[in-house]
């Protein structure tokens, strides 16, 4: 079974690095890249500017500019937008429709970058963007993902709106401006034409225009913010970063921490008692042995000091002898009980070596490929690996009744960065089951310690595939 990486949004002919085996459950969710920690009501009206009366000027005046040029989006967008509907009423009549919807879907979907960038540029508001697309690769070509079905109908929805709000504000400026300067250009004429209706004349209406010229000109950063709100959440809502699905999944994230967070305390704790077990049963259990030898033999001294009874000597020897033995044998235990904790090999070699030497020691015959990068990875990462590696060797060896066992090592592309990805196959009885006493839930709590993921799929009677994922990070120093 192979595994879908998820593809960002970019050019569609990107191919997804992985492994050929990394398997994924059904219901499993990519991994979500990160996104910048802006709040999920962030305000739609621009932020203020510091610099006080002339930076609020200038931010104003900023403002009254995003309106304005947003007559000429508005007019690419609505032309987009007429181009996709020819598009595909050309499409439901011959079929040909696509080479004219496509290329608008992705003006679309190009113009809407752009709008981000000027909303930021001019408000001082970043809207975020979307999570990457995970629409298979023909529907990103097309242009029919979610992404771009959304620029689209934001195009058609601003370039309505972008042409009303544009052209407002347009002739409340300039309007404004004509009766706010009125005063030096008045006495030319007979009188002034207001917006080509009303023709006024006297002193009295003049001053009244002259007023209201003002008013427009004052009060136009406030129409302005009240036009651009709206484009923004326009924008925010169609093209914008989605901030209910961004809000369930920091809960899924909580959740998650949550969970891996009991769990490494349950592994940590049965980690404790499995050594302080076979501490207990093995090393501990010679000492007392070999105190217990030489206790005897310094009694047997004692009672022979002067050497004359050569059977209280070679039962001396004999004490020495055993003590000796049972010296060598603690010291053989404590070395596994302290290479159960870190592999002398892991740390000298590195994964792939003690990796294969895992696998000569299996009495399962098992083959191993891999395909890591140069160098020595995260030691965290290394040693959760290859205990990962061994649980699952180990239960192959216990419960799968297989002939024959492959470990596969190498790196996946993920949302978040690059993957340690571990496949470990047989051709046992399969059924294995994770919480069905196993093992595999102590390796799903290892896993999930350091954020990794656990895949498994063990259809009964064709073997087993246990798929693991941990995040790659730089190696820090030893």
């Amino acid at each position: 079974m192979s595994a879908d990486t998820a593809h960002p949004d970019g050019p569609p002919d990107l191919e997804p690095v992985g492994m050929a085996r990394l398997v994924r459950s059904p219901g499993d969710d990519p991994r979500v890249a990160p996104v910048e920690d802006t709040p999920a009501t962030a305000p739609v009206l621009p932020r203020a500017r510091e610099g006080g009366p002339v930076g609020w000027v200038l931010e104003a005046w900023w403002t009254i500019c995003y309106v304005v040029t947003g007559l000429f989006t508005a007019v690419f967008a609505l032309t987009l937008a007429g181009v996709a509907i020819g598009g595909f009423a050309a499409l439901l009549g011959m079929g040909a429709g696509v080479l004219i919807l496509v290329p608008a879907i992705w003006g679309s979907f190009a113009l809407s970058r752009l709008e981000r960038h000027r909303i930021a540029a001019f408000l001082g508001v970043d809207i975020g963007e979307r999570g990457p697309s995970t629409a298979p690769a023909w529907r990103r070509v097309l242009g029919l993902d979610e992404a771009r079905l959304r620029a689209l109908g934001w195009a058609g929805l601003h370039g309505l709106w972008g042409l009303i709000s544009s052209s407002l504000g347009l002739v409340l400026l300039v309007n404004g401006v004509l009766l706010a300067t009125m005063p030096l250009w008045a006495w030319l004429g007979d009188g002034v034409s207001i917006m080509g209706l009303l023709r006024v004349g006297s002193t009295l209406e003049l001053t009244v225009a002259w007023l209201v010229g003002v008013a427009l000109v004052l009060g136009m950063p406030w129409i302005a913010r009240g036009l651009a709100s709206v484009d923004v959440v326009l924008a925010r809502w169609l093209i914008g970063e989605d901030a209910q699905a961004r809000l369930r999944e920091m809960s899924e994230r909580v959740d998650t921490l949550t969970t891996t967070r009991e769990d490494t305390l349950d592994s940590v704790e049965a980690e404790r008692r499995r050594i302080e077990r076979d501490l207990h049963d093995g090393p501990q259990q010679r000492l007392v042995s070999i105190a217990m030898s030489l206790g005897l033999a310094r009694d047997a001294l004692d009672r022979d000091s002067d050497g004359a009874d050569p059977e209280a000597a070679r039962r001396v020897r004999e004490l020495l002898d055993e003590a000796h033995s049972s010296s060598k044998d603690a010291i053989t235990e404590m070395r596994q009980v302290a290479r159960g904790i870190v592999p002398p090999i892991l740390t000298d070699r590195g994964l792939d070596a003690a990796v294969s030497a895992l696998a000569a020691r299996s009495p399962v015959p098992v083959a191993v490929s891999s395909r890591l990068p140069a160098g020595r990875l995260d030691p965290t990462v290394e040693a959760i690996a290859y205990f990962s590696v061994s649980e699952a060797l180990t239960n192959i060896a216990k419960h799968a009744r297989a002939d024959r066992a492959t470990v596969e090592l190498g790196t996946a592309r993920g949302l978040t960065g690059d993957l340690l990805a571990i496949t470990v196959t047989d051709d046992g009885d399969g059924g294995a089951v994770v919480g069905g006493g196993s093992g595999l839930t102590g390796l799903r709590q290892r896993v999930g310690a350091v954020d990794g993921q656990l895949h498994v799929h063990s259809p009964v009677g064709s073997g087993t595939t246990v798929a693991i994922t941990l995040p790659l990070r730089e190696r820090t120093t030893r």
